[in-house]
């Protein structure tokens, strides 16, 4: 694909973020649109967005939970990355986070882990676990520019990796107890509540296995990809929700219940 044709479906991206707009599908106006070319998109939209301001802080993992796959007819995980203007902790968002700016929003409870150390080529989930300073459970908000959420994935890749914000719950050290942390990630199981009822349960195992396969997962495509950085020491990852993505609509709050892992629940309330 022509450097022109990147070029202007970054310019797109960037006139639509932030104000809640949707357009076309870009695969369906440039058929040739695949993958690589879609994550060449996602550069640009980054070298912009760090130009105006924002700092990189790490990355998301999308659509890593299987069962969802045939819901949006993509079938394979992709990635997204996040801002210093996307993230926030619970904490910050007490008063309600904002829609605000957001198209279609939805809500994901995810699993998410902060690196101290760069992985190596390879690594296998425990050995994974030694780069890994901090886990935390907490939402993905995330949005679609394309009406009805109908796209393909490498409408996602272009489209920021569908990533809308990250709000992190309180953050627990991984410290010397590997074993009872791998054992735990690939087996809890999670409760999703909408204004206190009971929308939707999922469990560790929905995401590739469990977030730490999920996080394997990606250090593996990222060494195999040298158009894209390797995950480093410092970043924060995001691993996929562990239930359906479900809408979401200013003046709901969300809650989670967490069974079989040793991580605070969240809730947030939305305006």
């Amino acid at each position: 694909m022509h450097w022109s044709t990147i070029d202007a479906m970054a310019a797109e991206a960037l006139r639509i973020l932030g104000t809640g707009g949707q357009t076309y599908s870009f695969s369906a106006r440039f058929p040739d649109l695949d993958l690589t070319a879609a994550y060449k998109v996602a550069m640009a939209v980054r070298g912009v967005r760090e130009a105006r301001g924002d700092k990189t802080v790490g990355r998301k993992i999308g659509f890593t939970n299987r069962t969802i796959w045939d819901q949006y007819n993509v079938h394979a995980p992709i990635w997204g990355w996040m801002y210093d203007s996307t993230v926030h902790t619970v904490d910050e968002v007490k008063g309600g986070f904002s829609l605000s700016g957001l198209s279609e929003p939805r809500i994901e409870p995810e699993m998410i882990f902060g690196l101290n150390q760069t992985p190596e080529r390879g690594m296998e989930p425990f050995d994974l676990l030694g780069c890994v300073g901090w886990i935390a459970h907490g939402f993905e908000i995330v949005q679609s520019i394309f009406p009805g959420w109908v796209f393909t994935p490498a409408d996602t890749v272009a489209a920021y990796g569908l990533h809308g914000a990250l709000l992190i719950g309180p953050r627990h050290a991984v410290g010397g107890d590997r074993e009872r942390w791998l054992e735990a990630l690939s087996t809890f199981e999670i409760d999703l509540f909408r204004d206190g009822e009971l929308v939707d349960q999922g469990r560790a195992s929905n995401v590739l296995g469990g977030p730490l396969y999920a996080l394997k997962h990606l250090n593996d495509l990222l060494a195999h990809d040298p158009s894209s950085p390797p995950l480093a020491a410092g970043e924060i990852v995001t691993t996929g929700t562990l239930t359906r993505a479900m809408p979401i609509a200013a003046g709901q709050s969300w809650s989670t219940r967490l069974h079989g892992v040793d991580l605070s629940p969240v809730s947030i309330r939305l305006r």
